[in-house]
């Protein structure tokens, strides 16, 4: 059986792949395991607590119902927190004493797909061992409560403020004088995204903040940088941030349109942590994806880098596992563990824009402590991913990388959450990474194409 969990729970396409019937086995499922390993168990008795939040896709109504029915059913009360990004639920997971999350959202994929996210006590995410538990229990025959036992389903009111006064609390200066551009991605940040930079006192220019269930990720957000670097450029503002659907991840553009990447980011909040003390371990935890670039520039200031393998599930676990506060990736997920379970988009950029406030410096000067070595991904679609360990392509990966010597790597994984294998390639310029990429895609391709 392939397995449903990939790197950040379950996705696929809403009513095709994940369907009402799936979403509320595994709810039944999750609240089962968790129950019989304590986590759900209460001294006095009562029942456990879940809250629920999603996106703005369309799917994500039927799938809440469907989420609400199999916890409701296995005797759990649920609180509905309505759209929110997944980092805020994660939040209120822990300030509400809930004893379970669930995020329903497909993050940056396309609006036709969806996903849920199930978070333990305390906001964070279930283990490997915890998930693969709840698929072995899918479907068992069970003893439903009946009468008093079910669960109650009730909305919470007040979500949105708490989670921005959360967000707002977590900086040490305003953010006055600054202009931001904020591109919400038709996602589930469009209404706290503006309302948090704008409470920490900064002129926002909200873009594709008018979300209508099927344009979600459409052309805009952290996947598509072009309408957010043109209207840095239309509004003369100091920087722009760029959101996916759920707000776990932020990119950035600089006041001359040029792109930030999660690298850059990462670097930046670093040295600030840096200065001031607060970077337990002098140690940033990113994963194998981060840029050469970005591990020497670190070095330089005596920071080390901790890689892991691609998901910020993985760099949450060594960060909590080595005691350490600040990690990410590439992609924009950043955790700032002192303030969030999670990677959060708004966190990031809040955090990002405060630091240019306080030292006055522009975000490109700021980036520019890291110089990016010429790095090429390609994403090759239609072949079996469960097989990168062909002899023929590994061999091929070897006497690429042989090729390159130190001045480059490669990086090739089967994609954690769609059915994608990507070809990573640095090398000294473009040109050459490309070369190099182009050639192993086409192994890739002849090696494991699907029959």
């Amino acid at each position: 059986m392939t397995r449903l969990f990939g790197t950040d729970g379950v996705r696929g396409l809403a009513n095709d792949v994940l369907t009402a019937e799936l979403a509320l086995d595994l709810s039944v499922a999750a609240a089962h395991v968790l129950a019989e390993a304590g986590a759900l168990t209460h001294a006095d008795g009562s029942r456990p607590l879940a809250v629920v939040g999603r996106d703005t896709r369309i799917s994500g109504q039927f799938l809440e119902a469907a989420v609400v029915a199999g916890l409701a059913s296995a005797g759990v009360d649920v609180l509905l927190l309505g759209v929110l990004p997944t980092p805020g639920v994660a939040y209120l997971t822990d300030v509400l004493d809930a004893d379970l999350g669930v995020m329903l959202s497909a993050s940056h994929n396309p609006m036709p797909d969806n996903g849920i996210k199930f978070l333990a006590r305390g906001g964070v995410k279930l283990d490997d061992a915890i998930e693969r538990a709840i698929e072995a229990r899918l479907r068992e025959p069970w003893q439903r409560p009946t009468g008093a036992g079910v669960g109650r389903v009730s909305t919470h009111v007040g979500g949105h403020e708490q989670y921005v006064a959360h967000l707002a609390s977590t900086l040490t200066a305003p953010l006055a004088g600054l202009t931001l551009v904020l591109d919400c991605a038709e996602g589930a940040a469009s209404e706290v995204g503006p309302a948090a930079l704008r409470a920490a006192g900064a002129e926002v220019v909200a873009i594709h903040a008018s979300p209508d269930g099927l344009n979600i990720n459409d052309g805009c957000g952290s996947t598509h940088l072009g309408p957010l670097r043109a209207a840095v450029l239309a509004h003369g503002a100091d920087a722009g941030f760029a959101l996916d659907g759920d707000a776990d991840r932020c990119l950035a553009v600089d006041a001359r349109g040029e792109d930030v990447d999660g690298d850059q980011i990462l670097a930046v909040l670093a040295l600030a942590m840096h200065e001031a003390g607060e970077l337990a371990g002098d140690t940033v935890v990113a994963t194998v994806m981060s840029n050469l670039g970005f591990t020497r520039a670190l070095a330089e200031h005596g920071i080390a880098v901790t890689a892991t393998q691609v998901g910020d599930r993985y760099v949450l676990e060594e960060m909590n596992a080595a005691g350490r506060v600040l990690g990410g990736e590439q992609s924009g997920h950043v955790v700032m563990r002192r303030h969030a379970t999670t990677g959060d988009g708004l966190l990031t950029a809040l955090h990002l824009a405060q630091r240019m406030a306080v030292t006055g410096s522009s975000l490109a000067d700021l980036a520019g402590v890291m110089t990016r070595m010429p790095q090429v991904l390609v994403n090759v679609r239609g072949v079996d991913k469960a097989r990168t360990d062909d002899a023929e392509l590994q061999a091929a990966v070897a006497a690429e990388q042989d090729r390159l010597g130190d001045s480059g790597r490669i990086l090739l994984r089967p994609s954690g959450t769609e059915p994608v294998v990507r070809v990573m390639v640095e090398a000294t310029t473009d040109v050459e990474a490309q070369e190099v990429a182009d050639r192993l895609a086409a192994v890739v391709r002849d090696r494991l194409t699907l029959a």
